[in-house]
């Protein structure tokens, strides 16, 4: 794999026994994507999105082929060592945001860096930082029942960019947010991705964010259908 390739796909199939019948939900897959660069999967419900993205992200294994992230060959990883490689050089934000309940804001920024064994102290600082820089000083110790889902969204990117990601996975990250404030949470994470350097994969069924990446990999019944590359058309575009 090029030193500037980030992540690396090579036949990847997965299935999945239902009764009596074998399901194929992704067929031979082939792609590479490149650092610091925006990639949207797109595709219709069931076409396999977001399985692809948890494969990619070393989730999971798939049933052939091989995923390298960084240069890692992910298949002989154990699940320890993936989560290893994950904690290094991954970051993820989900549409559902995954924040822990009994956390508050602050608490819920530390926890990736808390988990390598960083003093408190130092961790608290750029979780603040972060938090600050997505529009969220004053809610430092609120939990995430006292947020809006604008807010938790905010929240899980600050989180997802706390331990300097080489590459962010995002999986719907605005499906559950109404037209304005997922217009917001677009921004941010454009913004953070060119500011940081990191690639972003994201999964959409949204065509309009898609088209803010550099790179669109369609998806229909498990192949790809099309792998396009265009010059990203930014949210004030779209809007116009």
């Amino acid at each position: 794999m090029d030193v500037s390739t980030i992540l690396e796909a090579s036949n990847i199939t997965q299935t999945f026994r239902s009764g009596d019948h074998q399901l194929t939900v992704l067929d031979q897959i082939n792609f590479t994507i490149s650092s610091g660069t925006t990639c949207a999967i797109v595709g219709p419900s069931g076409s396999g999105k977001t399985t692809l993205l948890g494969l990619c992200a070393g989730l999971d294994r798939p049933t052939k082929g091989d995923i390298k992230l960084n240069n890692v060959a992910l298949g002989p990883l154990s699940e320890d060592e993936r989560a290893e490689v994950r904690n290094k050089y991954v970051g993820f934000v989900f549409q559902t945001f995954q924040l822990v309940p009994t956390l508050t804001a602050l608490e819920n920024v530390m926890v990736p860096l808390e988990l390598r064994g960083q003093k408190t102290e130092d961790v608290s600082e750029e979780a603040i930082e972060l938090l600050t820089e997505v529009g969220l000083s004053d809610r430092l110790q609120h939990y995430p029942s006292q947020l809006s889902g604008g807010e938790q969204q905010r929240v899980a990117i600050a989180r997802a960019f706390i331990n300097k990601p080489k590459i962010l996975f995002a999986d719907e990250p605005t499906g559950n947010l109404d037209a304005e404030t997922g217009a917001t949470i677009e921004k941010l994470l454009f913004d953070l991705n060119e500011i940081n350097g990191t690639t972003l994969v994201l999964v959409t069924h949204d065509l309009s964010l898609a088209k803010q990446c550099k790179r669109t990999i369609h998806l229909k019944n498990g192949q790809i259908e099309k792998d396009e590359s265009s010059s990203p058309v930014k949210m004030e575009q779209i809007n116009n």
